[in-house]
């Protein structure tokens, strides 16, 4: 048997996917399942990623942290304080383990009297406002991916700023 040149080749490729094309495909999708994963948590930091906000936000910097998205400490009960930076704010958070899945929230925004902080979790989004020095406090979050961003109110001319998503 020759194998199939160039234009029987064109000729099958353009035929309808049948039933016995479909089996082929299931089987290959499970062979990569099996072989080569999603990894756990892509979905999730794809979704933080790809966000119509982001489009038209100014983007924060992480300064430091002990921790990154997708990176675990140690230990469960370690505080980690992440700084992130922007043209036109400055936000730090410290993240405290009040449970092996929660944590609370304390933050202080710069400049931040009346600031709108929102916290984006996999669980939904929570919204706080910044009191007169900027701080802020979410109590009882889920542990996990997250994303903060922060609006000024009655400004619409300002862009929202973004941090990029980390492991709370």
């Amino acid at each position: 048997m020759t194998p199939p040149n160039d234009a029987e080749l064109a000729a099958r490729a353009a035929e309808p996917i049948d039933v016995q094309d479909e089996q082929v495909l299931r089987r290959m999708a499970a062979l990569y399942d099996t072989l080569d994963p999603v990894p756990s948590g892509l979905v999730d930091r794809i979704t933080f990623g790809i966000t119509l906000d982001a489009l038209h936000a100014e983007i924060a910097e992480l300064e430091r942290s002990g921790d990154l998205a997708g990176v675990r400490s140690g230990g469960a009960s370690e505080t980690q304080t992440v700084t992130f930076t922007s043209a036109s704010m400055s936000l730090m958070i410290t993240v405290s383990p009040t449970a092996a899945d929660r944590a609370r929230i304390d933050g202080w925004v710069a400049p931040g009297s009346g600031v709108i902080v929102e916290l984006r979790s996999v669980e939904g989004t929570l919204t706080e406002t910044a009191d007169a020095d900027g701080r802020f406090v979410f109590v009882d979050i889920p542990r996990g991916l997250g994303q903060f961003v922060v609006r000024q109110p009655g400004d619409d001319s300002r862009p929202p700023v973004i941090t990029p998503s980390i492991d709370l």
